[in-house]
C-alpha cells in the first residue's frame, strides 16, 4: 500500500506521522518515529489520534527493552500490573506479561482453544489499551489478527441493534479447552481466583463516542436479561457476525515490531501456528481502563473480584 502522511486535526503540522493503513476498517503502520526516544507531546497526540482512528497501530524496527516499553506506555496512561492472575515472569518489571510459546506448551497451553477476545474483560474496568513487543519471532507463522468492534456494531441490522442496546452480559476469567481436555497448569494459574463482571453488550467509547459491540467468545459467559438458551443463540450470532473477515486485519511480526491496540474497540486472536522447533516470545503491557458505560448510562460492575490497576 502506498505510504501517505497524515496530520491529525488540530495538531501542529510538524507532528505529522507517516501512517500507512493496512485494511479498510482498521490497522495502520506508523513509520518515522523512534519509540525508545523521549517523545514530544505533539507526537504522542498524533499517535493517540491514529490509534483512535485505526484502532490498532504498528511500528517496525524499534530497539526497545522493557524499560523503554513501559516508558512509552506511560505517555498514554497508567501502566497496570502484568495480569490480574498470571504471575509476572520478569520480577524486576512486574508490568510486563511474557507470552512465550515454549512455556505455554510446557504448561499445557497448547490444549487451550484460541478464541477471539478483548483483554481482561472479566474485570469491571478492562484495560484501555495494550502494547505488545516482538522479542523472539519465528521465521514464519505466529501472525496476530485484530477486528474492529465499532464497525461490527455499525453493520448490524437495526432490529438487532434495538434488541441488544439495553442488554448486559457477564464476563468471567475462564479458559476454553480443546476437545474437552482436563484443566492445564496454565488454566489453573489463569483461574487462581474467580473474577466476574457485568458489562453492557453495547458500550460507548469514552473518547470517540462510537458504539462498540462489547462481547467476546473467550470471556463472555451469558446474557443477564435472557434465558441461557436465548443468550447462547444471541451470542453465537454476534460472534459469527463480528468475526467477518471484512472487519479484520492481520500483522506479520518481526523482532522489534510493536503493536498498540485500543482494547475498548477491538478483539484479537492468539496465533497457534508457531512451527515446531521455532519459538515466539512477546512482551505485553496494558494501560488502565475506565469503567464501560452503556447506551442507557449504566456502568459496568464487579460480581467477584475488584478493579484492575
Amino acid at each position: 500500500m502506498t505510504a501517505r502522511t497524515e496530520a491529525q486535526p488540530g495538531m501542529d503540522a510538524g507532528a505529522a506521522l507517516d501512517i500507512r493503513p493496512m485494511s479498510g476498517h482498521l490497522g495502520a503502520e506508523i513509520h518515522g518515529v523512534d519509540l525508545s526516544a523521549a517523545l514530544d507531546d505533539a507526537t504522542v497526540a498524533a499517535i493517540r489520534a491514529a490509534l483512535l482512528r485505526w484502532k490498532v497501530v504498528f511500528f517496525r524496527d524499534q530497539h526497545m527493552g522493557p524499560e523503554e516499553q513501559i516508558a512509552f506506555g506511560r505517555r498514554f496512561g497508567e501502566v497496570t500490573p502484568a495480569h490480574p492472575t498470571l504471575p509476572a515472569a520478569l520480577p524486576e518489571h512486574p508490568e510486563i506479561l511474557v507470552l512465550d510459546s515454549d512455556e505455554s506448551q510446557s504448561l499445557g497451553g497448547t490444549e487451550i482453544a484460541s478464541l477471539w477476545h478483548t483483554d481482561v474483560t472479566f474485570v469491571p474496568n478492562p484495560p484501555m489499551g495494550a502494547i505488545l513487543r516482538g522479542v523472539e519471532i519465528p521465521e514464519y507463522g505466529g501472525d496476530t489478527q485484530w477486528l474492529n468492534l465499532a464497525v461490527a456494531y455499525e453493520r448490524l441490522s437495526q432490529p438487532i441493534k434495538d434488541m441488544i442496546d439495553g442488554l448486559h452480559a457477564v464476563h468471567e476469567n475462564r479458559i476454553n479447552m480443546k476437545r474437552g481436555e482436563l484443566a492445564s497448569e496454565y488454566e489453573r494459574r489463569f483461574r487462581a481466583q474467580n473474577i466476574r463482571s457485568v458489562h453492557p453488550i453495547v458500550r460507548v467509547h469514552p473518547e470517540t463516542g462510537e458504539r462498540i459491540l462489547f462481547v467476546n467468545p473467550n470471556f463472555t459467559s451469558h446474557v443477564l436479561e435472557l434465558s441461557r438458551l436465548e443468550g447462547r443463540h444471541l451470542l453465537a450470532m454476534l460472534y459469527e457476525h463480528m468475526t467477518d473477515h471484512e472487519f479484520t486485519t492481520r500483522f506479520r511480526w518481526a523482532p522489534g515490531s510493536i503493536a498498540f491496540w485500543d482494547n475498548r474497540a477491538t478483539a484479537h486472536v492468539v496465533p497457534t501456528d508457531v512451527p515446531p522447533g521455532m519459538k515466539r516470545t512477546v512482551h505485553r503491557i496494558t494501560l488502565a481502563g475506565d469503567v464501560p458505560v452503556g447506551l442507557d448510562g449504566e456502568r459496568s460492575y464487579a460480581l467477584e473480584g475488584s478493579s484492575f490497576q
